[in-house]
């Protein structure tokens, strides 16, 4: 886990002094000239074409303020370029036009072809650009969690999470529904993410819990995500995520223990962990592993899980092997009394130096910890 001692979340002011060093080249003194080029020529046809149902959602998004998250701009901007694309599809064409009629005719074929070879160009540009910032973001954030069980539960949860929005956005499209329906959705979905991140920083609803389980997530992490939806913050390519404080002019910066516990087993004995249960699908989570001693030479020890009943009755959940370590495992429970054992009977000489640490982690409802998309 990268250390993130003396660190601070980065602030709007910092960014600013930051991106001072990566000024953005001008507009081209052509742009107002071209824009309003094309308006002119947007009035023009409307004026002897009037604009249809389909299009009018494109003529009030295009006439509309740009929205103010750069992010919501990205799928603002994927969705205007999919909507073009629909539009001026061969299909959708005058007969004349896909016929070629006219010398004029081919000429705005052409000119309409590669239109919408740039489009899909672009398009497919933006989606890679999302992807990838989204994956580097989250595996940035990644290096500031625990590098154990619970880092492998955060990975799968945001595997389930996104499989299930993704499913979503499919039933959505199989029942009919249009480009400005989809992207009105992927845009709830990134929204309902935002908002996860912040409840888990701020430790609200389920994520009080979950919070309560993961010891270890420094706190300027949690502090970063709770800021995630704050309205004069974003986050750019490039940008730091952390800071100093020096840096940030702030004064502390706290995190998190991540304890661990260590015990001497005896040769000949055993040493076992009692763990209770509330929910069903919970999760037991285990990581362990072996220090050299001046005694200790033979680096395994016997390990498995069991169930106890009310009754006092036993059932073995993992079954009983030999290992030097084991990193990150965890198992899916119901309710219940669970028996977790270190085995160190088998030795007749050589005493076991455990170092461990055993969590019991409710159920999240979905999705759990979500990817984080910006």
């Amino acid at each position: 886990m990268a250390t993130t001692e003396g660190l601070v979340p980065i602030t709007r002011t910092y960014l600013a002094r930051y991106y001072d060093n990566y000024p953005l080249p001008p507009l081209p003194d052509a742009t107002t000239d071209l824009a309003a080029r094309l308006r002119a020529l947007s009035a023009d046809l409307a004026a002897v074409a009037p604009i249809t149902p389909d299009e009018e959602l494109l003529e009030q998004e295009a006439a509309g303020i740009p929205a103010h998250k750069i992010d919501e701009n990205l799928w603002k901007n994927r969705e205007q370029m999919e909507e073009i694309l629909f539009l001026i599809n061969t299909s959708r064409r005058p007969v004349a036009l896909q016929q070629k009629s006219t010398p004029e005719d081919a000429q705005i074929v052409c000119t309409l072809d590669d239109i919408e070879a740039k489009l899909k160009d672009m398009l497919k540009k933006l989606e890679q650009f999302q992807l990838e910032n989204a994956d580097s973001v989250f595996n940035t954030v990644m290096t500031y969690m625990p590098q154990d069980f619970r880092g492998t539960l955060i990975r799968q949860q945001r595997e389930r999470s996104e499989r299930n929005k993704q499913a979503e956005v499919d039933a959505l499209v199989s029942a009919g529904g249009s480009i400005h329906d989809r992207y009105a959705l992927l845009w709830k979905q990134q929204m309902e993410r935002r908002v996860q991140l912040a409840q888990l920083g701020s430790a609200t609803g389920v994520y009080k819990t979950l919070v309560r389980y993961l010891v270890g997530v420094p706190q300027v992490l949690l502090d970063f995500i709770r800021q995630i939806n704050d309205d004069n913050g974003e986050v750019f390519v490039n940008a730091p995520f952390f800071i100093s404080a020096e840096d940030a002019g702030a004064m502390d910066a706290s995190t998190k223990s991540d304890e661990y516990k260590e015990i001497i087993i005896p040769a000949g004995k055993t040493h076992e962990v009692i763990l209770s249960v509330e929910a069903v699908n919970s999760y037991i989570a285990w990581d362990f592993s072996l220090q050299q001693g001046a005694l200790n030479m033979v680096l395994d020890i016997g390990f498995h899980v069991e169930h106890i009943s009310p009754s006092g009755e036993k059932t073995l959940i993992l079954p009983h092997r030999r290992y030097e370590a084991d990193q990150g495992n965890f198992c899916t429970v119901s309710s219940g009394s669970y028996k977790l054992v270190w085995d160190n009977s088998y030795s007749s000489f050589f005493k076991k130096i455990l170092r461990y640490k055993v969590d019991a982690v409710p159920p999240v409802v979905e999705p759990a910890l979500p990817a984080i998309v910006l």
